[in-house]
């Protein structure tokens, strides 16, 4: 399958192969990873987080393990949150997600063209939800999530798995670069 891939935490090259499975993790893995502790701290005690926002890595962290959760339980031929790559089935849709990266400040070094070996999901972006400190919430969230694959309206966001090769480069973008990569 040929999809596209919006290059944000470091360049990418033509060439390059990737693994995404249960052993080769993402940025997002290694996020929430980092949180795992604070997630169960408020699992423990959730009614001393009520009436607080909470700090966005945790609530995305809340968010990606419950996602996790329930694929394994449900949907367990998905391809995994926290080991896939993010993609777009077309080229448009990877530029509308480079536009809204850039907008919200994050880096943003390119788009590339990819061959997927593996496996593909299509959610509706507009279905992810902030995690909070109800546990029960979150998982019905991410039930949802995973039930209604992306039908035409929302946001699609395309998770794919498996092996995969950069083909090409095909629209630099360069916003938002840190310091030492510009």
């Amino acid at each position: 399958m040929i999809a596209y891939h919006v290059v944000t935490d470091r360049p990418m090259h033509p060439g390059q192969r990737l693994q995404f499975d249960g052993n080769h993790c993402s940025g997002v893995s290694r996020r929430v990873q980092e949180k795992k502790e604070a997630v169960e701290a408020v699992y423990a005690a959730p009614e001393q987080y009520e009436g607080f926002a909470l700090e966005h890595h945790l609530a995305v962290a809340l968010r990606e393990l419950a996602m996790e959760e329930v694929r394994q339980e449900k949907y367990p031929s998905y391809p995994s949150r926290l080991h896939c790559l993010y993609a777009s089935g077309t080229l448009e849709e990877a530029e509308s997600w480079a536009d809204f990266f850039a907008e919200i400040g994050r880096p943003t070094y390119s788009i590339v063209k990819i061959q997927v070996n593996g496996h593909s999901f299509c959610g509706n972006a507009e279905r992810c939800f902030d995690g909070s400190a109800d546990r029960y919430s979150n998982r019905r969230l991410a039930e949802q999530y995973w039930e209604n694959p992306y039908d035409g309206s929302g946001i699609c966001e395309m998770l794919v798995d498996g092996e995969i090769e950069v083909i090409d480069i095909v629209k630099e973008i360069n916003a938002n670069l840190p310091e030492d990569a510009e």
